[in-house]
C-alpha cells in the first residue's frame, strides 16, 4: 500500500527545480490533493483552506485511540472511580502525541515507513521476529475490537470494512475522507452525550490536572489505560501514511511539512483525547453513583437506556459502530503496510482481513468469555508495543538517518521517558495478569 501511495503522487508534487507539475485535467481526488499541497509549499496558495490538503494521516491514525477497546477501559474507569482517573487519559494522550509525531516525521524525512526502516537497518532474524510479533498484535487488536459483538455483527462489519478498503485503489484521499468522517461522527456522538449526561464539570476539570490513585485496583486500571492507548499498529501506520504523500524538493519544504504534520497530530489526537475523556465523564455521571459495577460495553449500553434515555443509548451505539468499522479498516491498512515493510510482499485485502479477524471469529463462535479474551489481547498488545516505540526512538535520533531532522536533546528525553514509562507499566500489567504478587497491588481475580 505504501508503494501505491507513493506512486500515486509521484510526478505531481514537482519536477525538479521547475516547481509543481500541472494537474491533469481529469486528475483523481488524491492527485488534486497532492497538487494543492505542493502549491502551498511553492507559495502559490495560502490560507487555512489550502492547508487542508495536508490533513489526513494523523486523522486516520487517531482512530486507533478511539477503538472499542478504549470504550471498555474508559467506561470501567468512569464507572468505578468517577472522574478520578481523567488525568491518566490526559497523560496517555500526551505520550501518544510524541510517538505519532515521530512516526510521521520518519516517513516525511526518509521516505521510508517504520517497518521498511527496520528491514533496512537490522539483521533478518530481528526483522522476522518483529514481523511475527506485529502480526500477532494485529490479530490481538481485532480480538479487542470484536470480543464483544455477536457473530452476525462481526460479519456485517467485515463486509463494510472491505468496502471501505476498496477505495484505496483510488489513492490515499478517499479513505482519508471516509475515516475522517467516521472520526467526526464519533466526536459528535460524544458531544451529544456530554449535553445529555449530568456532568460535574468542576470535578472533571480538577481531576484532569490533579493526579490521584485511590487504591491498588485503580493503579491496575491506570496501567491498562496507558498500556492500551499507544497502539503498535498506529505507530507503524503513521510513517507509511506520510511517506511520499506530499513530495518535498528540499529540506526547507520537508521542514515545513513536518511542522504542518506536528500541528495535525496535536489537533487530531487532542480530539481523540477529548473523546476518551468524554467516555470517562459519561460513564462517571451515568454509572458511578449507583452502577459502579458496569465494566463492559454491553452492560453499559443496556444500563444507559433507563438512566439517561433511549437517545443517549442510541448515540452510544452509533459511536461504537463507527469506532468498530473505522478502527478495523485502519487496522487492516496497518497490517498490509507492516507485511510489505518487513518482508516485502502483500496479500489481497480480503485475505488480510480474514486472517486478522480469524481469532475473533473463533472466540465468538466458541462462546469464549469475552472479558477473558480481552485481557489476553491486552497482554499480547503490551508485549508487542515496546518494539515499535524503541525502534522509532532509535531511528529518529540518528543523524545518519534523519540528517538535520534528528531529534534534539529534549525530544530524545521525552521519547525515552515515554518508552520507559510504557515498558514499566506494561510489565506491571503482564505480571498482574499472570497472578504474580506485586507489593501494593491486590492479586488479579
Amino acid at each position: 500500500m505504501a508503494g501505491e501511495r507513493q506512486s500515486s503522487v509521484t510526478g505531481l508534487a514537482g519536477n525538479g527545480s521547475d516547481g509543481p507539475a500541472p494537474v491533469p485535467a481529469r486528475a483523481s481526488l488524491s492527485q488534486r490533493t497532492a497538487a494543492a499541497a505542493s502549491g502551498v509549499l511553492a507559495g502559490r496558495a495560502g490560507g487555512l483552506r489550502a492547508y487542508f490538503a495536508f490533513v489526513g494521516p494523523a486523522v486516520v491514525a487517531s482512530i486507533a485511540y478511539m477503538d472499542p477497546g478504549n470504550f471498555a477501559t474508559n467506561i470501567q474507569a468512569g464507572a468505578r472511580y468517577g472522574y478520578t482517573l481523567l488525568w491518566v487519559v490526559l497523560l496517555a494522550n500526551l505520550v501518544a502525541m510524541v510517538f505519532q509525531a515521530l512516526s510521521a516525521k520518519l516517513g516525511i524525512v526518509t521516505g521510508r515507513n517504520l517497518a521498511q526502516m527496520c528491514r533496512d537497518q537490522w539483521r533478518p532474524p530481528v526483522v522476522y521476529i518483529m514481523w511475527v510479533v506485529s502480526e500477532i498484535a494485529a490479530m490481538a487488536t481485532d480480538l479487542a475490537k470484536f470480543g464483544i459483538p455477536l457473530l452476525y455483527g462481526m460479519l456485517v462489519t467485515g463486509v463494510i470494512v472491505y468496502g471501505i478498503l476498496m477505495f484505496e485503489r483510488y489513492g490515499f484521499r478517499p479513505v482519508e475522507l471516509i475515516i475522517g468522517n467516521l472520526v467526526a461522527l464519533i466526536a459528535i456522538c460524544y458531544l451529544i452525550e456530554m449535553l445529555i449526561a449530568p456532568v460535574d464539570w468542576r470535578a472533571a476539570a480538577l481531576h484532569t490536572v490533579v493526579p490521584q490513585i485511590p487504591d491498588g485496583e485503580a493503579l491496575l486500571l491506570c496501567v491498562g489505560i496507558i498500556g492500551a492507548t499507544v497502539m503498535p499498529h498506529a505507530v507503524y501506520l503513521h510513517s507509511g501514511l506520510t511517506q511520499g504523500r506530499i513530495r518535498a524538493h528540499d529540506d526547507i519544504e520537508k521542514r515545513r511539512i513536518v511542522r504542518i504534520s506536528n500541528t495535525e497530530v496535536i489537533v487530531a489526537l487532542a480530539i481523540a483525547g477529548l473523546v476518551n475523556m468524554a467516555m470517562v465523564m459519561m460513564a462517571s455521571s451515568a454509572f458511578h453513583a449507583g452502577h459502579s459495577d458496569v465494566a463492559e460495553i454491553e452492560s453499559a449500553y443496556r444500563t444507559l437506556t433507563p438512566l439517561l434515555g433511549s437517545a443517549a443509548a442510541g448515540v452510544f451505539l452509533l459511536s461504537l459502530l463507527a469506532s468498530g468499522v473505522s478502527s478495523s479498516a485502519v487496522g487492516t491498512m496497518a497490517g498490509q503496510m507492516i507485511m510489505q515493510g518487513f518482508v516485502g510482499f502483500r496479500i489481497p485485502v480480503e485475505v488480510r482481513r480474514l486472517v486478522t479477524m480469524l481469532p475473533a471469529f473463533v472466540v465468538v463462535a466458541l462462546g469464549v468469555n469475552s472479558t477473558r479474551a480481552l485481557v489476553i489481547s491486552q497482554v499480547v498488545l503490551s508485549i508487542a508495543l515496546p518494539l515499535p516505540m524503541i525502534a522509532l526512538t532509535v531511528f529518529t535520533r540518528r543523524r545518519e538517518i534523519m540528517g538535520g531532522f534528528a531529534n534534539g536533546a529534549l525530544t530524545n528525553f521525552v521519547a525515552i521517558a515515554g518508552t520507559v514509562l510504557v515498558l514499566a507499566l506494561n510489565a506491571l500489567l503482564i505480571l498482574q495478569t499472570f497472578g504474580v504478587a506485586i507489593p501494593g497491588l491486590p492479586q488479579a481475580h
